[in-house]
């Protein structure tokens, strides 16, 4: 007679035994810590890549946090676990935005990798909860006023350096 496994539920389950979990850490550790600077052990990912590209270049990432904290929320993690997380991904999207310092803080802070660290600890300590669809509501809207309050500020230093070079004195003769 063939092997039936116990009865198991979602909330048995451990964070390596669920796929969905795998795929947000496989996730977070492409956009945080994929690549290896040669002859040392300092990792970096597209995370900070794309920070590179001006104005726009955190939203992407912005995304896919979004998307990431989403799933995690959706397989356990409680509201104030969540909260967390988004904390983590506010900042790194905040300070990420400020030039070049904020190249550098992308490349050390990796907010995904740290919420994927939350979460298997939420787990190893048997705390995750339910579908946690509470809370989505929130955080998505959290994220997306976070988004439209990053486009709105590019939109509006765009223009301010737009006035500033329409009105320099090499231009009036």
């Amino acid at each position: 007679m063939p092997f039936v496994a116990p009865y198991s539920s979602p909330f048995m389950s451990t964070f390596d035994q669920d796929k969905r979990l795998l795929w947000v850490e496989r996730i977070s550790h492409l956009l945080d810590s994929q690549f290896r600077v040669p002859g040392t052990t300092w990792r970096f990912g597209l995370d900070p890549l794309m920070g590179l590209i001006p104005v726009v270049g955190g939203l992407p990432s912005l995304a896919i946090s979004g998307v990431l904290i989403l799933t995690m929320m959706r397989h356990g993690a409680s509201g104030n676990l969540v909260m967390r997380m988004v904390i983590n991904v506010v900042l790194d999207t905040l300070i990420g935005a400020i030039p070049v310092l904020g190249n550098i803080f992308d490349f050390a802070y990796k907010a995904n990798d740290r919420n994927v660290r939350l979460l298997r600890r939420h787990y190893q300590e048997g705390r995750y909860q339910g579908s946690g669809r509470g809370l989505m509501v929130g955080v998505l809207l959290v994220l997306l006023v976070l988004g439209g309050l990053l486009v709105w500020g590019a939109w509006e230093l765009g223009s301010w350096v737009w006035h500033y070079l329409d009105q320099q004195p090499w231009q009036q003769a």
